[in-house]
């Protein structure tokens, strides 16, 4: 007679102080498959293209980026092999946590002036394109024949921030879920080919101004993880950090505006559907409005500010040892941004583009086309005025 295994306790017969360890180590077994496969095609992507560029093509360091080849392989193993659900909690968790993690860290280079320095000269072009977005790609939806509620999320998802914008502004119009999907499809697809292709574009529109570039990304591109994916690129091809910068900043301007945007498309909403469930305002949390690691991402600068002033950071750190700090702070912000890179292309599904129809791909399209002219024009204005 084989002895049995040993049984499994159930969380009530534990004592007070197991249950956060038990629901911790159940947690961690649910994101663990997606997580350790993003890491893996991180690693895979940074030793292919140094493969690739150095082994095969001969260069001393590799003009083939890293972030794309990973995005690749995250694409190919969706939609070619196919990924169980087992996988997706992590993905979600990488895409939503880590990325914003990464995106935080990045506050800490910079201080509080080149932020504002920054954040100052990007509100311009952040505001012009948020508006002409949202007017006209508004407009053009209407020209098409679009529902109104799907043709507002295409707008608020090209102009502020992608999905987040989508899914934040979908319960303030009473949005139904296959429209929110279709919003949150069509953004991922062009926002995907704005990340692969306009770091290249940028370079050669800007003469290699990483600053213009940065500003560029941080305004053309919808989501929050394809700008961060596309300033990484810019920076592993052309040895510009301040692209990286600039464009995550620029977007962490628009994410701000979402403060602004949401309520306003809600009461217009609410004047045009006057069958409007009563009692329903369509507001939503602050955290919502101003995401918290927009915050975060302040907060570290002005750490970083302070941390600059005088002999010693905070009067205690020795100067080495506090560059050693932030040195060590954006080699996990670019790890972080890696991982989640990867998720992107794992999260990635050409199937699910299948139901959209041509309408909403036709002005999702126009919407990214537009936003991308209008960044262009108002850089090249701004730079001729100043």
């Amino acid at each position: 007679m084989s002895e049995s295994a040993p049984s499994q306790r159930a969380p009530d017969a534990m004592a007070s102080w197991q249950k956060p360890l038990h629901g911790g180590l159940a947690w961690f077994s649910t994101v663990a498959p997606g997580l350790a496969l993003a890491g893996l095609l991180a690693w895979a992507g940074a030793i292919l293209a140094r493969f690739a560029g150095e082994t095969l093509l001969g260069f001393e360091k590799t003009p083939i980026s890293a972030i794309m080849v990973t995005i690749l392989l995250g694409l190919v193993v969706r939609n070619v092999a196919g990924l169980p659900t087992a996988y997706e909690a992590g993905l979600r968790f990488a895409v939503r946590r880590i990325l914003r993690l990464g995106i935080a860290l990045l506050g800490l280079g910079l201080s509080l002036l080149a932020v504002g320095q920054i954040g100052v000269s990007a509100l311009p072009v952040v505001l012009g394109c948020i508006v002409c977005a949202l007017i006209l790609v508004t407009w053009l939806s209407r020209l098409v024949g679009l529902p109104p509620r799907l043709g507002s999320l295409i707008a608020v998802g090209t102009s502020i921030c992608g999905a987040s914008a989508i899914v934040a502004t979908g319960p303030a119009i009473d949005a139904e879920e296959d429209e929110v999907s279709y919003a949150v499809a069509c953004i991922t697809l062009f926002g995907m080919a704005a990340l692969l292709a306009y770091p290249y574009l940028a370079h050669w529109l800007f003469a290699g101004s990483a600053e213009q570039a940065g500003l560029f990304l941080g305004t053309a591109i919808h989501e929050t993880s394809q700008v961060a994916g596309a300033g990484l690129m810019y920076q592993q091809y052309y040895d510009a950090p301040a692209a990286l910068s600039v464009a995550a900043t620029t977007k962490l301007v628009r994410n701000v505006c979402m403060g602004a945007v949401i309520p306003i498309i809600a009461v217009f909403h609410r004047r045009r559907n006057t069958s409007a469930r009563s009692g329903q305002t369509g507001l939503l949390a602050w955290y919502q409005y101003v995401p918290l690691f927009v915050v975060a991402f302040v907060v570290l600068t002005v750490v970083r500010t302070l941390g600059d002033l005088g002999t010693a950071a905070f009067g205690v750190i020795a100067r080495a040892a506090w560059q050693h700090l932030l040195a060590d702070a954006k080699s996990l912000s670019i790890g972080c941004l890696t991982i989640a890179m990867a998720a992107v292309g794992l999260g990635t599904s050409v199937a699910q583009l299948k139901n959209l129809g041509c309408k909403p791909l036709l002005v999702g399209l126009a919407a990214a086309l537009l936003v991308g002219g209008v960044s262009l024009t108002l850089i090249k204005l701004f730079a001729m005025v100043l």
